[in-house]
């Protein structure tokens, strides 16, 4: 079995899907990893540790591309995901980051190559597949570094302190959304020495706000449903998003700093800050939107670009957890070598097991066809035939004898 890691280049990703540290872990099975030249050098992995860590190094990316069984990336979207789809063959397993919940029917175009495709963003949230769980890495470094960036920008420090000339006032920093990102983003807030306030439509949130040091904003208004089966908040009625909006106009006002992070999986990110509530906050505060990539949850945002408005700055990055390529990429790393070793039987050869849950939810395609029922729903496709983890297994170590 041969695992593939070419160097990104999608979006200038800096980051890289293994480190060498995870393929010599993977090594400790029979198979061969081959790392693309420069693969990791964005991330801080120069090639010599590759080698070191037992792979073989390529020059020739296409020849890697069409040698690997498994090829492995951080990012299989866009112009990465085209060139992936004119180089694999039938029976090649593709792993990364697919925004499936969009890229739907372009993953159904994909496969009619023969392509397996594996969107780690479908990792289900059980306790068995936290260790494998992207998206939760990802967002951890988005919520640190939401907060850097908004120090760096703010003409506030954080911290309170008390000097020969006066004293200065802490800043206040408000988080509006407490998932992962969220709640990392008012650890770190606090960590800096700022008044921290948060909010989330979710009831259990109150306590999670509460541990990490940050105090909860209560708004006098009552959602429903406010939490999915996998943990993220649902998507609300446009009638509570506008009482939401006016109860949270006096909140903003009072901040210096402010950090959205709502996303619903699949949809436009709602906007929690109009243009009204920005031009009622602080001249010099600053709004750090994490939801910028999926339309904003500012009214102003615009994805990858700092706006001011009225005195007042919004940025949106995009690929935030790219400007930690290090530590992004060891996450997402040991995220991948955990699905892989699941996904991988002592001998090194593929096993797709469809009874498990892991491998149900984040196969997206098999054998010419888009295979994940919830993407078929968003295609407007038929519902497929269980596939037999026997054959899918058969299938793939046929590929494999071939090469």
């Amino acid at each position: 079995m041969k695992i593939g890691l070419p160097k990104e280049t999608t979006n200038q990703e800096t980051r890289v899907a293994l480190t060498p540290a995870n393929i010599s872990r993977l090594m400790k099975k029979p198979i061969q990893v081959l790392v693309e030249a420069g693969a990791g050098v964005a991330a801080g992995y120069p090639d010599q540790e590759y080698v070191d860590a037992g792979a073989t190094l390529i020059t020739d990316r296409a020849a890697l591309l069409r040698d690997a069984d498994i090829i492995t990336v951080v990012n299989a979207k866009d112009e990465q995901l085209d060139e992936l789809r004119a180089h694999t063959r039938e029976g090649q397993l593709v792993i990364g980051m697919m925004d499936p919940l969009v890229q739907y029917q372009t993953l159904a175009d994909a496969a009619e190559s023969g392509m397996t495709a594996v969107a780690l963003e479908l990792i289900p949230r059980i306790t068995r597949a936290q260790s494998m769980d992207v998206l939760s890495s990802m967002a951890t470094i988005a919520g640190y570094k939401a907060v850097i960036q908004a120090a760096q920008y703010a003409p506030r420090l954080f911290p309170m302190m008390m000097t020969a000339a006066g004293t200065l006032k802490p800043c206040r920093a408000f988080v509006m959304g407490v998932g992962v990102a969220g709640l990392q983003a008012c650890a770190t807030a606090k960590r800096l020495g700022a008044v921290v306030e948060a909010y989330d439509i979710r009831p259990a949130a109150r306590e999670q706000i509460l541990s990490v040091g940050a105090k909860p904003v209560e708004l006098d208004i009552e959602a429903e449903n406010t939490e999915t089966k996998g943990g993220y908040a649902t998507e609300q009625s446009d009638d509570f998003i506008r009482r939401q909006q006016q109860a949270m106009a006096n909140v903003l006002a009072q901040q210096d700093v402010v950090i959205t992070t709502a996303a619903i999986p699949g949809r436009k990110a709602p906007v929690l800050v109009t243009k009204a509530m920005v031009e009622a906050m602080k001249p010099g505060s600053v709004i750090v939107d994490l939801a910028a990539e999926t339309g904003g949850n500012c009214e102003l945002t615009q994805a990858g670009e700092e706006v001011v408005h009225n005195g007042v700055t919004i940025l949106g990055p995009k690929n935030i957890a790219g400007t930690a390529a290090t530590h992004a990429s060891q996450m997402y790393g040991t995220n991948l070598e955990n699905l892989l070793k699941l996904l991988l039987d002592d001998q090194g050869q593929l096993q797709l097991d469809f009874e498990d849950e892991i491998v149900k939810d984040t196969v997206v395609s098999h054998g010419g066809a888009l295979v994940n029922t919830r993407l078929r729903e968003l295609a407007g496709m038929p519902e497929l035939a269980k596939p037999e983890a026997e054959a899918a297994s058969t299938e793939t170590n046929a590929g494999t004898e071939t090469e």
